[in-house]
């Protein structure tokens, strides 16, 4: 594969999408907004966009903004890509339902959202993913801020993603495990 390729999601280059999110996303864009891998790409951006804006203001020294909103910008073309089919279990033999791991992914960083101080940067499915109903393993790779008990967030954040993947997910959960790669000091990871 070349660079070229790697650097798209959906149909669009990392370049266009900070294009479009630096216009605010105006004027709207059907073919943009549409596609769903390049949505994925511009919310990872935004909150990179965020993050950063949150760790300049702390007034910490930038020592490792650099390296971090790298791995960040790393993850984007890994977590951002639709990734494989994993079958949807249907009573209806002739019925192909699939839901794309890419999908499931961004369901994961929606869940980290919601736990302060948190963001994700990388899921694994691992498992029987190819198998309607099939046993499949979930890690969490995850970056966070000292401001409150890192293994208590983790927790939260497993126990979470545990309930909705648990109940909405084609696939039995068997484990889900999160993992602390980075700690940010003062500001937002």
């Amino acid at each position: 594969m070349t660079d070229e390729v790697d650097d798209r999601h959906g149909a669009f280059t990392l370049d266009e999408l900070s294009d479009y999110l630096d216009a605010d996303r105006t004027p709207f864009r059907a073919d943009i907004e549409g596609d769903p891998d390049a949505v994925v790409a511009l919310d990872r951006l935004h909150a990179l966009r965020v993050a950063s804006r949150d760790l300049l203001d702390s007034g910490e020294p930038a020592a490792g903004d650099e390296r971090w909103i790298s791995s960040v910008l790393a993850s984007i073309r890994t977590t951002a890509h639709a990734g494989r089919d994993i079958p949807v279990p249907d009573d209806d033999p002739a019925a192909h339902l699939v839901v794309t791991e890419g999908a499931l992914r961004g369901l994961v960083r929606t869940l980290g959202d919601d736990v302060p101080g948190v963001v994700v940067r990388r899921t694994r499915f691992s498992g029987d993913v190819g198998v309607p109903g099939g046993v499949v393993d979930v890690e969490v790779t995850v970056v966070v801020t000292l401001e409150a008990s890192v293994a208590e967030r983790a927790e939260a954040l497993r126990a979470h993603v545990t309930s909705v993947l648990g109940a909405h997910a084609p696939f039995t959960l068997r484990t889900v495990v999160v993992r602390v790669a980075d700690v940010v000091v003062g500001g937002t990871p």
